[in-house]
C-alpha cells in the first residue's frame, strides 16, 4: 500500500520578517495638535460627499495618544516588525518651511517605544498625506514639491536614522497620483489631463529617487531603502499556466507598469509614452536620479485579474462572474495566487531582485459575538492562502524577505471612512478599545512558528 505523502510544512526561511503595517493619517488622529499642519486628506474630508458617512481623520484611532499601548499590542502578538509612516505635515506643517519639533518628538517617542519592546520599526516617508500648503501651490503637478520632499526626507532621516535602518520612500504612487489627480476619488480630488497626470507621476518617482539619496547620505551604516508599489490595474494572473498565457501576462504587466517601474528599474520610460503628446517633460539627468539602485521593492498586493492569450498572442483580461468571492469592497476579489505572480512578474519583466510584501489583507463585515469575540474566519482564510503564494515564490528561488499584514487595527479607511475594517484587531471607535480578532491569534502563531499554520 502506498504511504500517503506528508503535507507541506510551509515553513519560511530563518529571519523572515513577520509584521503589520499602518499609515499615519489612518490611525494617529491629533490632526490639529502640537503644531501639525493640514494635510490634503484633512481638507478633502471637509468636502461633502467625498468620505463615506462624512467622517474625517481628526481622531481616527487616537494612536498619537495611545502609541505605547499599541506598541504593547504589537509585542503581545509576537510580531517583531512594524511598518509605520511619518506624517509630513506633522514634521513640516506647511511642507517646505519651518520644522515642527513637537512633531519630530512624537516620532522619537514612538520609535523608542517600539525598540524598547523589541519591535523593529520600518518607516515610510510618504503615505499620501501631503501638506495642504504644498497642494495649494500645485501639489505633485509642481516640481517644487520634489524639492520640498527631499528636504523633508532629510529632516526625518537625520532625526530618526540613528535608530531606524529600514526605509520606504513612498507608498503607492499609482493611488495618490492616479486617484488623487486622475479620477478625483482620493485627495486632493483633482481631475487633470493625461499629460498633467504623467507629469505628476514623474515628479513622484523623482522624489523617490531623492529619498533614496537621502537615506544613502544620512542613514546609518547598513541602512536599506526601497519603494512601496501597488498595481493599478491589478497584476495579471495566467488563468492556465501555459507558456502562451505566461507571455500574455508579461506583456500586460509591462504595459500597465512601465510608466513607473521602467524609469525606476531600467532607467527609461516606455518609448510609446515618450512619443505620445501626453509625455512628461523633464531634463534627461532626472532618469539617473530616479533609477539609482535600491535594496528591495515593497509590494502591496490584494487582488489580481486573470489573463489568457488570444489567438495572436496578445493578452485578454477575463471578466469575473458575479458570484466570484470578494471581501467587503467590490475590487477585493479573492485571488491568492496574486502574491506569487506579483513577485514573479516584477522579477521577470523589470529585473527586481529582492522583495517584501508590504501590504496584504482584507476588509470583511466583521460580527461581534455575544461573548465579545470576532471570529473572522474569512480573513484568516484570505491571509492563509495568500501566504501560501508567498511560500511558493520563496520555494522557486525568489528573494522574498518579509510580510507585513494590512493592517494592525481597524482604522480610517480613506474615502471609505470608518465603514471598512481591515484590521486583525478590532477598534471600538466609541471607546478606542483594541480587541484582537481570531485572525490576530492565528497570525501570531504563524509568526511564532515561522510557517503557515
Amino acid at each position: 500500500m502506498t504511504q500517503p505523502t506528508k503535507a507541506p510544512s510551509y515553513r519560511f526561511p530563518d529571519g523572515f520578517a513577520w509584521g503589520v503595517a499602518t499609515a499615519s493619517c489612518q490611525i494617529e488622529g491629533a490632526a490639529t495638535e502640537d503644531g501639525k499642519g493640514e494635510s490634503v486628506w484633512d481638507r478633502f474630508a471637509t468636502v461633502p460627499g467625498k468620505i463615506q458617512e462624512g467622517t474625517n481623520p481628526g481622531v481616527a484611532c487616537d494612536h498619537y495618544h495611545r502609541f505605547e499601548d499599541d506598541a504593547d499590542l504589537i509585542r503581545s502578538l509576537g510580531l517583531g516588525h512594524y511598518r509605520l509612516s511619518v506624517a509630513w505635515p506633522r514634521v513640516v506643517p506647511d511642507g517646505d518651511g519651518a520644522t515642527n519639533e513637537r512633531g519630530l518628538d512624537f516620532y522619537d517617542r514612538l520609535i523608542d517605544a517600539l525598540l524598547l519592546r523589541g519591535v523593529k520599526p520600518w518607516v515610510t516617508l510618504f503615505h499620501w498625506d501631503l501638506p495642504q500648503a504644498l497642494e495649494d501651490k500645485g501639489g505633485w503637478t509642481s516640481r517644487d514639491t520634489v524639492a520640498a520632499y527631499a528636504r523633508y526626507a532629510e529632516i526625518v532621516v537625520k532625526r530618526l536614522g540613528d535608530r531606524v535602518d529600514r526605509w520606504f520612500t513612498m507608498n503607492e504612487i499609482p493611488c495618490f497620483i492616479g486617484y488623487g489627480y486622475g479620477s478625483g476619488y482620493f485627495a486632493p480630488g483633482r481631475r487633470e489631463s493625461a499629460q498633467v497626470i504623467n507629469q505628476a507621476y514623474h515628479h513622484a518617482i523623482l522624489a523617490h529617487g531623492f529619498g533614496v539619496s537621502v537615506v544613502r547620505q544620512f542613514g546609518k551604516a547598513g541602512s536599506q531603502v526601497g519603494l512601496v508599489h501597488n498595481h493599478l490595474p491589478p497584476p495579471p494572473i495566467p488563468v492556465i499556466e501555459t507558456e502562451a498565457n505566461l507571455d500574455a501576462a508579461r506583456v500586460e504587466y509591462k504595459r500597465t507598469n512601465g510608466r513607473l517601474m521602467g524609469p525606476i528599474f531600467q532607467g527609461r520610460y516606455p518609448v510609446a509614452l515618450l512619443e505620445s503628446p501626453d509625455a512628461p517633460i523633464f531634463p534627461e539627468d532626472d532618469l539617473a536620479q530616479i533609477s539609482q539602485p535600491t535594496d528591495f521593492l515593497g509590494l502591496n498586493l490584494y487582488a489580481g485579474d486573470f489573463v489568457r492569450a488570444k489567438a495572436d498572442g496578445s493578452p485578454e483580461l477575463l471578466p469575473f462572474p458575479k458570484q466570484f468571492p470578494h471581501g467587503d469592497l467590490p475590487w477585493l476579489r479573492v485571488t491568492p495566487e496574486i502574491l506569487y505572480w506579483g513577485i514573479r512578474l516584477a522579477h521577470e519583466v523589470f529585473g527586481v531582485k529582492s522583495f517584501y510584501i508590504t501590504e496584504n489583507g482584507a476588509a470583511f463585515d466583521d460580527a461581534v459575538t455575544p461573548e465579545g469575540e470576532i471570529i473572522d474566519l474569512d480573513r484568516r482564510e484570505y491571509i492563509r492562502n495568500h501566504l501560501i503564494g508567498v511560500h511558493r515564490a520563496i520555494l522557486e528561488g525568489y528573494d522574498v524577505r518579509g510580510y507585513f499584514l494590512w493592517t494592525l487595527m481597524d482604522n480610517w479607511e480613506w474615502a471609505e471612512g470608518f465603514t471598512k475594517r481591515f484590521g486583525i484587531v478590532r477598534t471600538d471607535y466609541a471607546t478606542q478599545a483594541r480587541i484582537p480578532k481570531l485572525s490576530a491569534q492565528w497570525y501570531s502563531e504563524v509568526a511564532r512558528q515561522n510557517r503557515v499554520v
